[in-house]
């Protein structure tokens, strides 16, 4: 199947020109089974321009310092965690680092409340090992043991969401570099180039501390929500701009308008305080993350081509707005509808949108 095929292909697929253009540019030392070298997997993450004149384009925009520290202890013995609210690219990140220094991001072990150790250490094929006992043939291996093997980087999502008593399965893997398997007297020691890249969050409900013992094993780079409004929507821009040619959704007029209209609600609502610094505002429940602002949009260039005029307007984005700040409505419609009433009614050229997001609470 091609990736023309695919809903959402990995970054190694989808950016397989890039990753291709750039290991024929690099000049630069790699690490032992790294692809490519840290300075070109960087150039990978933020974007530029190539000797040849190929464009790299950018995969996360914020600081640059961010990903050379991210980059940089992947290079050494200690593994990675990116830690950060909801919607901070963590996930994003993690794939693309994956990607660019193994050529696979799908080693990946998916982070909930019921995430068994055998997904970070082994698993048994039962059949197998009720008719010939314990071998290696019997044995599942997990993506982390995988990647050992191979001298690849493997991906934990979530690791707070993980219990704590198979979150410290990590301990021995991490700072012995070895996964004992004690059913065959053996273990699996890790080649050149393994290290492990985590995610984790500390607001949502339901997580999971990290036991000091493991953190110790990790180098954290906390990533942040972005800095400014513009480079808030620049980000929004180009992600609506990649989901809307893989989705395959119909061209439309600039959307640049509402773009920017969401992302400002959302930073308002964010951070308790309006644009101007002028008026104080009451934060809902929930996070209002750069992704969850992709999301209003792309979904109200979907309303905009199939139920509007093939325009993007406000009331493409209201109900989708309401929905993303409205999580808890006992208390944030309170917030919505005063947000609404106290600011947004107030501001002249906001109007149709002060209409559409009232007629979204009817």
């Amino acid at each position: 199947m091609t990736t023309d095929n695919l809903l959402r292909p990995h970054a190694e697929q989808l950016f397989a020109a890039e990753l291709d253009a750039l290991a024929v540019a690099d000049t630069g030392t790699r690490p032992p089974s790294w692809n490519l070298s840290p300075s070109a997997v960087v150039t990978y993450l933020i974007g530029g321009t190539l000797d040849d004149g190929t464009e790299i384009t950018p995969k996360y925009i914020g600081p640059r310092r961010l990903m050379e520290i991210a980059v940089a202890t992947l290079a050494t013995d200690r593994a990675l965690l990116l830690l950060g609210v909801p919607g901070t690219a963590k996930t994003w990140v993690s794939e693309h680092l994956a990607a660019a220094i193994s050529g696979t991001s799908t080693l990946l072990v998916q982070g909930t409340a019921g995430t068994p150790e055998e997904a970070i250490r082994y698993g048994w094929n039962y059949a197998r090992l009720i008719s010939e006992g314990p071998s290696r043939d019997a044995l599942v291996p997990s993506p982390v043991m995988t990647a050992m093997g191979e001298g690849r980087i493997a991906r934990i999502e979530e690791l707070t969401r993980i219990p704590s008593d198979v979150q410290d399965a990590l301990i021995t893997v991490l700072s012995e570099k070895t996964l004992p398997i004690p059913e065959l007297a053996a273990e699996v020691q890790a080649a050149k180039g393994f290290s492990v890249i985590a995610t984790a969050n500390d607001r949502d409900r339901g997580v999971n501390d990290l036991s000091s013992a493991l953190r110790r094993r990790f180098n954290t780079v906390v990533l942040p929500l972005p800095a400014t409004a513009e480079e808030e929507v620049e980000i929004v821009t180009s992600r609506v701009a990649a989901l809307g040619k893989s989705l395959e959704l119909p061209e439309l007029p600039t959307a640049a308008e509402e773009i920017r209209r969401v992302v400002t609600v959302f930073r308002e609502l964010r951070s308790g305080v309006t644009e101007d610094g002028r008026a104080k505002v009451k934060q809902p429940s929930g996070t209002l993350s750069t992704a969850e602002a992709i999301s209003v949009i792309t979904h109200g260039i979907v309303m905009a081509a199939h139920f509007g005029d093939g325009t993007l307007r406000p009331a493409d984005v209201a109900a989708g707005i309401h929905g993303a700040v409205v999580k808890d409505p006992s208390s944030d419609s309170v917030v919505w509808t005063e947000y609404l009433e106290g600011v947004v009614r107030d501001r002249t050229d906001w109007a149709d949108f002060y209409r559409a997001a009232r007629g979204a609470l009817r």
